[in-house]
């Protein structure tokens, strides 16, 4: 409780700048229900009020953006997790988010330096020739430099910032307690699951943070992909990698985003995205283990139309079980099978309330849609984004795995055309698809299945017994327990806890002055200011803790 309070003290600044920035962007009402109304106070003063009709102009997605944007490091990386959720969020939504691209003003070399030097155990020089000072690229988490090795190999850099593993803790904790007031005050946000959003969001900024993790991302996609000569992954210097800094391998390439250099180098286009759509959907089908973030600005071409992939941080994992899940829908969606899709939809959501008839009418009409056009004139994207808009309107939330990947497949089919226009990744991955459902009902896997589910029920009828009969001695014991959980019975075991709180602390108080009178009846002791000292002690505390319950029922009340 004493550290929690040490906490929230701590917090108060931080807490003070995130209202300022959600008033100016006319988020106050927000700001008030989280009890924050003093801050808006403060924070009017001191902001630039006459430029607010720039900001009212914005559309709601938009002002959310630069809010995230303004607010640093941790809102921006919950802007990208949220980007990924298009199951929660609307086009016109995913669309803001996917604009945090994450540049922000770099830091001065100088200010990296010391934590570098300590990351490294000496001085630059002693392993390097030379260290640019200025960087190729600056985001919110690092900043990333070229150097050149002792031997003359050029390498990355990449930096963490100095002292921001700090800011991010205390953001995050700021983070759970306006979920925690959001999710018990309001029904339509709880809709949105906001807990199982941050916990997505923590684990994957929390891993984003450790440099090396990120390192031993690309290493293993490395070995997954080690057969195709045409995809390169950055190999990693170990030796210096570490939490707070990693040193890669330098490539050489055309940015992803530089059209116009492709076309002066002479690739193919067309191949270039073959290729690369190849190697995440080989990711994705074979491995289970996928870079999550396949954008252009991760991609770099190379001579005699290879690829090369950076920064994976951000990466998905699908079970073998999941993958064949997916299989599964895509066969429903591709056989024009509506229950089927429907039936798996429902598996992966939490909403056990959901309409199935008017689902599988829903998902009929989507899958007659689709199923009516010829493979080459299907968009991925456009498809996604129809079955996402029906997961919203019937209010299904995907698992968070799941999510990755739909993204995953919109960002890959983003980069094809963005290469060739004409490119249709259903067409090319049509293969893909095929050939995994072909390994599935091969009957080798099928007798594989079979033999792991027989397994799974001798293990549950051999241990039914046992099970059984400690079910028994715990009735019998009368130790034999039902969990039941009531939505929002915290909201009000916390009132309860509050009223009881409060009452203590009158109790308490009436006790003081009570004792405090009757001191004073008493004559010799030591005296204060002319009183026994001990009557007029507990007459200043029970003042405290008078002041104290007043302002904690006006509080409470409003």
């Amino acid at each position: 409780m004493l550290w929690e309070m040490l906490n929230a003290v701590k917090d108060l600044g931080r807490a003070h700048d995130i209202a300022s920035v959600l008033i100016r962007y006319g988020f106050g009402s927000f700001v008030r229900g989280l009890g924050m109304g003093k801050a808006i106070e403060r924070a009017g003063k001191a902001l630039r009020w006459e430029h607010v009709e720039e900001y009212v102009k914005l559309d709601t997605p938009q002002r959310i953006r630069h809010v995230l944007e303004e607010l640093g490091p941790t809102f921006i990386k919950l802007g990208q997790i949220l980007a990924t959720r298009v199951d929660l969020f609307s086009p016109q939504y995913i669309a803001e988010f996917e604009k945090l691209q994450d540049q922000v003003p770099p830091m001065a070399f100088e200010e990296l330096l010391p934590q570098l030097e300590e990351d490294l155990g000496g001085t630059i020089d002693e392993f390097f020739t030379e260290v640019e000072s200025s960087p190729l690229a600056a985001a919110s988490i690092a900043q990333v430099h070229k150097a050149v090795l002792k031997d003359g190999t050029p390498v990355i850099l990449k930096i963490r910032r100095p002292g921001l593993r700090k800011l991010i803790e205390a953001d995050l904790r700021l983070i759970q307690r306006i979920v925690d007031i959001a999710e018990s005050e309001s029904t339509e946000i709880r809709r949105f699951h906001p807990k199982e959003v941050l916990r997505q969001f923590n684990q994957s900024l929390r891993r984003e943070l450790d440099l090396a993790a990120e390192c031993r991302n690309a290493e293993r996609i490395a070995v997954n992909l080690a057969y195709d000569l045409n995809i390169r992954i950055p190999h990693v210097y170990w030796q210096w990698t570490c939490e707070r800094l990693n040193v890669q391998e330098y490539i050489q390439g055309i940015q992803g985003r530089d059209l116009a250099a492709v076309e002066q180098a002479g690739l193919d286009r067309n191949l270039l995205a073959e290729r690369g759509t190849g190697a995440v959907m080989k990711m994705i089908m074979e491995d289970g283990f996928f870079h999550a973030d396949p954008h252009a600005g991760n991609v770099f071409y190379l001579q005699d139309n290879k690829l090369a992939f950076i920064d994976f941080g951000m990466v998905g994992r699908l079970t073998e079980d999941r993958r064949e899940q997916v299989v599964s829908l895509l066969y429903g969606m591709t056989n024009h099978l509506p229950n089927k899709v429907a039936e798996i939809l429902e598996d992966w959501s939490e909403n056990i309330y959901t309409d199935e008839q008017m689902l599988t009418i829903d998902l009929e009409t989507f899958v007659d849609q689709y199923s009516s056009l010829a493979l080459k004139d299907l968009s991925l994207t456009a498809m996604m984004s129809d079955l996402m808009t029906i997961l919203r309107d019937h209010k299904l939330i995907l698992p968070a795995d799941l999510t990755l990947l739909i993204k995953t497949y919109i960002t890959m089919d983003g980069l094809g055309r963005h290469l060739n226009p004409e490119f249709n990744t259903l067409v090319f991955t049509a293969p893909y698809i095929q050939k995994v459902m072909e390994e599935r009902y091969r009957p080798e896997a099928i007798a594989r299945r079979g033999w792991r589910n027989l397994i799974t029920v001798s293990d549950l009828l051999s241990s039914l017994p046992k099970d059984l009969r400690k079910l028994l001695r715990a009735s019998r014991k009368g130790a034999f327990q039902i969990d039941i959980n009531v939505k929002r019975l915290g909201v009000y075991v916390n009132h309860i806890d509050n009223a009881i709180s409060r009452l203590t602390m009158g109790i308490v108080t009436a006790a003081l002055i009570i004792g405090s009178s009757i001191i004073m009846t008493v004559e010799g002791g030591p005296e204060l200011f002319g009183l026994p000292a001990f009557g007029f002690l507990g007459y200043a505390f029970a003042t405290v803790a008078g002041i104290w319950l007043l302002h904690s029922i006006w509080k409470g009340g409003q």
